[in-house]
């Protein structure tokens, strides 16, 4: 009987300690599954490595915009180099201001916000060198251009001269304005070389810019006009009738400079030394520019 209630004894402890050993057992995987994230079935676990491994999203570069006022006569030569220029540079855009070169040269006196400016006339560029607006280190001359005087293409008039302008058949001569258009100054130089500014004073009627003296020929509105040649070469309405020599007037250089206010000077540079590139020297030159001697 003794005996019986003894192995009694030991089959219940022994009962008792498997079931509290399997509590344990239970109660550390449940402290495991909650100290651990739940993994979907089939996807690895990342090993540790104490770092955030998730990528920095980084801001898009703000997109600047830079003003450009430059010479109507530039106008074709800079589209083109524009489309090139903001291909290359996505972050940044131009935005051209074309007209007169004096015009140009009093908006930015009056606090225009310009950029960069190219003049057709080195006497603007050096104006604003003079009143501190532009850094003489940061200007220079970048192209050239000359003379010429057109015609309507199906005109009859025989043109050849200055002088051939004296008669009857040409009736109205078109030249930009003296005091503003530096094409308009050339021709008065010119004519006023040849003695014959004062005679031709009737006949001569003044545009805004070169622009609008070559609109003035192609439409008939006058006989014959003084332009540059790259402004001729654009138009099939017109013929050159001849070139206007070039010991008659100034030297029609092109200057480049940088305003001294700019609030993109990075990319105002970066546009100032691309424009004296060999590529784009080429595109100025496909249009009737050329590199000043």
């Amino acid at each position: 009987m003794n005996k019986r209630i003894g192995y009694l004894l030991v089959s219940v402890f022994l009962g008792l300690a498997v079931v509290l050993a399997g509590c344990g057992a239970k109660e550390d995987v449940n402290r495991q599954d909650a100290a651990s994230p739940a993994t979907p079935s089939g996807a690895s676990v990342p090993a540790a490595t104490g770092e955030n491994t998730a990528p920095v999203a980084q801001e898009p570069q703000e997109k600047v915009e830079l003003t450009i006022s430059a010479a109507a006569s530039l106008t074709d030569a800079m589209q083109e180099i524009q489309a090139n220029f903001e291909q290359a540079n996505p972050n940044t855009s131009l935005n051209f201001n074309f007209g007169a070169s004096g015009a140009l040269q009093q908006q930015i006196e009056q606090g225009a916000p310009v950029d960069i400016f190219v003049s057709a006339a080195a006497k603007n560029m050096k104006a604003l060198v003079d009143e501190n607006l532009i850094a003489s280190t940061d200007q220079k001359n970048l192209l050239q251009n000359s003379l010429v005087a057109i015609v309507p293409a199906d005109g009859t008039n025989i043109v050849t001269s200055e002088k051939d302008l004296t008669s009857e058949g040409i009736k109205t001569i078109a030249i930009g304005i003296p005091e503003s258009v530096p094409a308009g100054t050339y021709a008065k130089e010119a004519l006023t070389h040849a003695k014959l500014w004062d005679q031709l004073g009737k006949k001569l009627v003044q545009g805004k810019d070169v622009r609008q003296v070559l609109q003035y020929v192609e439409t008939g509105n006058a006989d014959a006009g003084f332009v540059y040649k790259t402004d001729a070469l654009t138009s099939k309405q017109v013929k050159i009738a001849f070139e206007v020599d070039k010991n008659s007037y100034t030297p029609a250089n092109y200057p480049l400079g940088i305003i001294d206010g700019t609030k993109h000077r990075t990319e105002a540079e970066q546009f100032y030394a691309y424009l004296q590139t060999s590529e784009v020297l080429d595109i100025f030159a496909k249009y009737g520019f050329s590199v000043p001697e």
